[in-house]
């Protein structure tokens, strides 16, 4: 079978060209404020002789044919507007280029437009209204980066200020904040974690729900965010699918970490130009484990699958239909049963020989959008969607025969059950205004009516007697209503100030707030700009925790905890050295408060949850916890050009909290530093449309914070016992890991096919997961991260 396959690849490698070479970029022209359609608008591809270029039509659209396959950098200018060069764009046989160009208003009357070097690739985002602090990115990006696996978390941990919580999963730190402070939105609403085998209270998982094959250009942000995104403390996705080909049929075929996977899309009616986008993926981690790979699950191998689509139904006078969705289901059973009781098994990130785990869960989003422009300056959308989220998991206690013996299994008993539901009907409107050429005002409003119920006990054994501990127990419905109003006003095109308030109120309990941003942006020169943002954010606490109860199963009192809020400062600058070189530097601090703590002294506060599965059970918590985060980032950028790329990044930082014992003590996200650095090159082989692409990353950052375990208490008590009152303050050793990403890709005829490797943590660095008391040998154990994990890649476009 092997021989068989080698030779097929082979074969295939060694047929004719015959290839195509050029491709048809076509798309639309939109106000970057507005949406509204740039007509004559100039677009040119740049560096072509004879020139290739055209304008848009009424609708804003252009179309370009015969482009040569390869990379692409478009030019656009329209008088009004400031112009734009794009950063260069990848052609490819078996699919065309359709891409929506937006331009920023002009509020200076220019004669002729001049595009600067400086324009080159600009960073410009789908929200106007954002300042600082943000990146924009698409799906070619989100699989560039060596190690980021498509999926989008991941790869934002390549940016400043952003790092991952462990291998095995795709938490990420924002500026030493917790994971459970992102905001996950898409097509305009907000959604629970878009990741398989995630939970409530978090906001990542081991495998990403997101298919990068259908993202169009989405915004991430790390801090200050404008007035339309609330509910969050670190960041935000806000994420877009792309609308499939109205005019041709494409079809895509991958294989690869997250599944094997098939797409479609293209035209409903050419004529009223509706299309549709489907893709549909299915696990392939046991083809993996049957070659011998290890991802951290011991035996178990986890099954998931998910499907993403979206209909656009544009019309001729009645506005802009979508119809989206997004869904998955996955389960595993992670069974101790099967650990080999005579070997160390250091890399099971989730398998262990103390207990069986049956694990199983689904998550989806279905929406309708409705788009409608009364004018070229006005403008609604309002999206309606409908979104779930349901786990299950249960555990069972094994009990093991000494060494002597051979470790037989003993016994089984039953330790842990939990269940969760949640079902989310939820509306956004947004209505866009312009006020004449400097000023632009967006006013929300967001409804967000949920029914959920949770159930969680484990079973205790004690000299008292033996008995299920009820952990959490409740059903009901709340709402989060949200508004909000943001204006930008632009002084000239090189000074702006963008103002909003956020307001929310949480039904369940009553807790609201009112929270005011600010933003601000001056272009001190040709090649530099200074920036300033101001925040007040609040956000609700996870919903299975408000109904957590006490031991014997009564009401836990968490019903009445408010919103945790922090005030988010930052100062940044960047710094363009010519077209396709800059450097960002940014200051920040933020100060948390409200954070629920235990009413007694303790150690225990929400700022160090949500980088792993479950909630806390904690109960009776009150509001009076501190938070603050502070540091400095640099970023030094060689955007795409002539086949190469490069990125580097350094973070240094601190994250504090307070419990309610009122002493500073480092979070457990607390990691001090991290450094990335990032090259790409790619080379064309020989004189046909053959291209080999080679991505190098390596991470250096500060270990993982730890509370020390007391050996000698847990061996008397026969369970771990920590050092509370030191609490965060040891650190594993620094984290090091180098990805390395080969990739083919060769253009025919009629398709493209790309295969390649991703090596993640190429030297095999044993970094520390984590370290706990092992009852059956009454010594400190220690789990390391994944090792050498090398992912192997196939897709095909046609």
């Amino acid at each position: 079978m092997r021989l068989h396959l080698l030779l097929s690849a082979l074969t295939w490698l060694a047929l004719p060209s015959f290839a195509q070479t050029t491709q048809t970029v076509r798309g639309r022209v939109l106000d970057q404020e507005s949406g509204y359609p740039v007509y004559m608008a100039n677009v040119v591809v740049a560096g072509t002789q004879p020139v290739l270029g055209t304008s848009t039509d009424e609708e804003g659209r252009f179309h370009l044919a015969a482009v040569p396959l390869g990379r692409a950098v478009l030019q656009v200018a329209a008088m009004g507007y400031q112009p734009l060069t794009t950063a260069p764009l990848l052609l490819v046989a078996g699919k065309e280029l359709v891409v929506d160009l937006e331009l920023a208003p002009s509020v200076e009357q220019l004669q002729e437009v001049t595009i600067r070097a400086e324009d080159q690739g600009r960073n410009t985002l789908n929200n106007e209204m954002t300042v600082l602090s943000a990146r924009t990115f698409d799906a070619e990006l989100s699989q560039r980066f060596a190690g980021s696996r498509g999926d989008p978390a991941r790869m934002a941990t390549n940016f400043a200020g952003v790092s991952g919580a462990n291998d095995g999963r795709n938490d990420i730190i924002i500026r030493g904040n917790s994971p459970a402070g992102l905001l996950w939105r898409l097509e305009g609403v907000d959604i629970p974690s878009p990741n398989h085998f995630g939970s409530f209270g978090s906001t990542g998982g081991p495998v990403s729900m997101l298919n990068n094959n259908v993202l169009a250009k989405s915004d991430f942000m790390t801090s200050a965010f404008p007035a339309a995104y609330g509910n969050a403390l670190s960041g935000a996705f806000d994420l877009f699918m792309r609308s499939g080909n109205d005019e041709h049929h494409e079809f895509l075929g991958q294989l690869g970490f997250n599944g094997f996977e098939l797409g479609a899309e293209g035209p409903i009616s050419r004529k009223a130009r509706a299309s549709y986008l489907v893709n549909y993926r299915y696990s392939t981690l046991q083809a993996f484990q049957a070659i011998g790979l290890d991802f951290g699950t011991g035996s178990a191998v986890p099954k998931y699958q998910d499907l993403s689509f979206k209909l656009d139904l544009p019309t001729a006078k009645a506005g802009r239909f979508a119809l989206w969705g997004l869904g998955g289901m996955s389960a595993v059973d992670l069974l101790g049963r099967e650990t080999d009781m005579s070997e160390a098994n250091e890399n099971e990130l989730y398998a262990n020989a103390e207990r069986d785990f049956y694990s199983s869960g689904r998550s989806g989003s279905i929406g309708l959008s409705h788009t409608y422009y009364f004018n070229p300056g006005t403008s609604y959308r309002l999206v309606v969607a409908l979104t779930h989220q349901m786990e299950r998991n249960r555990a069972d206690s094994l009990t093991w025969g000494d060494a002597a013996s051979g470790f037989p299994l003993l016994d089984t008993d039953s330790l842990f059950q939990q269940r969760g539901e949640q079902n989310t009907v939820q509306a956004h409107f947004v209505l866009r205004h312009r006020l004449g050429a400097r000023d632009n005002v967006h006013v929300g409003v967001m409804a967000n009516r949920s029914v959920a119920a949770f159930e969680e006990r484990f079973f205790t054994q004690s000299p008292l007697g033996n008995g299920w501990i009820q952990l959490k127990d409740g059903e009901g419905t709340s709402t989060l209503y949200q508004a909000y109003v943001s204006w930008k006003h632009s002084f000239t095109d090189r000074l702006s100030a963008t103002v909003g308030l956020h307001g929310q109120l949480f039904d369940l309990n009553g807790s609201t707030g009112l929270e005011p941003r600010f933003g601000l942006r001056y272009r001190v020169s040709e090649h530099g700009v200074l920036s300033l943002g101001y925040g007040l954010h609040g956000q609700t606490q996870p919903l299975p925790v408000y109904w957590n109860t006490d031991r014997d199963g009564s009401d836990g009192g968490n019903v009445g905890m408010d919103l945790t809020r922090s005030h988010h400062a930052v100062v940044g600058y960047e710094h363009h050295l010519g077209a396709f070189v800059r450097l960002h530097g940014e200051l920040y601090y933020q100060y948390l408060f409200g954070v629920p703590v235990e009413p007694f002294p303790s150690t225990f506060s929400m700022l160090n949850t949500g980088a792993d599965f479950g909630t806390p059970d904690a109960v009776h918590l009150l509001n009076k916890g501190l938070g603050r985060n502070y540091g400095a980032e640099i970023t030094a950028e060689r955007t795409y050009d002539k086949g190469f790329y490069a990125l580097l990044t350094a973070s240094l930082f601190r994250s504090e909290y307070t419990g309610s014992d009122g002493v500073w003590r480092p979070t457990i996200f607390d990691g001090g530093y991290v450094f990335n650095a990032l090259v790409g090159k790619e080379w064309k082989l020989g004189k046909g449309n053959s291209h080999l692409v080679v991505d190098l990353k390596a991470t250096y950052a500060g270990g993982r914070r730890y509370t020390p375990i007391d050996l000698e208490a847990s061996i008397a008590a026969g369970e771990q016992v920590l050092i509370e009152e030191r609490t965060n303050a040891e650190r594993h050793p620094a984290y090091f890991r180098t990805d390395l990403k080969l990739m083919y890709r060769r253009s025919g005829r009629k398709a493209t096919h790309e295969a390649g490797i991703d090596l993640q943590n190429l030297t095999g660095r044993r970094n520390i997961y984590t370290q706990y008391f092992d009852a059956r040998t009454g010594t400190i154990a220690t789990e390391y991260q994944l090792g050498l994990f090398p992912i192997p890649v196939y897709r095909v476009l046609f």
